[in-house]
């Protein structure tokens, strides 16, 4: 009897050293937002109060455009994830882009509602702010279905709809980020609090993309920063929990011109989802690229724009 308690209790001290360690490898508490907007937060970023926020972005390019571009990123992403498209489309185009609540330096919003109808009115706030009044609008996975969403709920306001591997049907995943599914089981939701194993914000990226070798260091260390900013995890979770509201019967109403761009390697948003919403959107045009994974306008900008260009000329 003796011999077998001093094993379990050998066992138990074992597991408390290992949790312990565990715990200490992935010790990632939040970070706050000031040290964060000297990281990445300096001009010409600006923030903006709008809805009681204090918005991150980028409005760049000439003011006399008549109708600006307004791209909008995907879940855990930011506004950098434009940085290749805006970097060639301000030198004749007003383009503006922003961290969505819950994501970049934004941060969280107040109610903890990160709905796609609390998007599309918190977009036409920020347009208003920006005394803009018509406008393209773009946007990548989430940000593609709050795109889409804006133009369904302001045709008066949206003149083109770019499309980038878009969220807005019911989704059958081949491969889920490995922080997404963290994100997304309760149980581990505590403990993920403070922790970021090092690692799982590479590995989730490089699932992303098509050719993971592009993704390098400073990338992974801004998602990695922002995913730190104080609140944005549990951001995360909430609005994991709200995806998926059934909006999708709206997308046979869009009257407007369409761009769909598809990374052909995608394997959150499978290239039948670019087909789906091409064949619902009369007068729609799909443009595929075959090697690119989730994000191709961050993987490849320079081949991503080139239809981009067209298709807004």
């Amino acid at each position: 009897m003796k011999i077998l308690f001093r094993l379990l209790a050998g066992l138990v001290l074992v597991l408390l050293l290992a949790i312990g360690g565990f715990i200490a490898w992935s010790w990632a508490p939040d970070l706050p937002v000031e040290e964060l907007k000297a990281r990445w937060g300096q001009p010409p970023s600006q923030f903006v109060e709008v809805e009681g926020l204090q918005v991150h972005l980028r409005d760049e390019g000439p003011r006399n455009d008549p109708l600006p571009i307004v791209l909008v990123h995907g879940t855990s992403a930011s506004l950098y994830t434009w940085d290749g498209w805006a970097a060639e489309l301000r030198k004749e185009r007003r383009v503006i882009r922003f961290d969505l609540p819950g994501f970049g330096l934004t941060g969280p919003n107040a109610a903890n509602d990160y709905s796609i109808a609390v998007y599309v009115r918190f977009v036409a706030a920020l347009m208003d702010r920006l005394g803009v009044q018509r406008f393209a609008i773009g946007g990548n996975s989430l940000g593609g279905e709050v795109a889409w969403a804006v133009a369904h709920a302001h045709p008066q306001r949206v003149s083109k709809l770019i499309l980038v591997d878009a969220a807005g049907y019911r989704i059958e995943s081949i491969s889920v980020p490995l922080a997404f599914r963290i994100a997304g089981t309760p149980a581990l939701q505590p403990l993920m609090r403070q922790l970021l194993p090092p690692g799982m914000v590479e590995k989730s990226v490089r699932s992303v993309y098509g050719d993971p070798a592009r993704v390098t260091p400073e990338l992974v260390a801004h998602y990695t920063d922002m995913a730190r900013r104080e609140g944005n995890r549990a951001a995360l979770r909430q609005r994991l929990i709200q995806r998926n509201t059934g909006r999708e019967a709206d997308i046979k109403d869009l009257k407007l011109p369409t761009l769909i761009l598809w990374g052909g390697q995608d394997r959150l948003i499978p290239p039948d989802y670019g087909r789906r919403f091409a064949q619902d959107i009369a007068g729609s045009k799909l443009v595929m690229f075959d090697a690119l994974g989730h994000v191709p306008q961050e993987e490849d900008p320079a081949a991503t724009l080139v239809p981009v260009r067209a298709f807004l000329q």
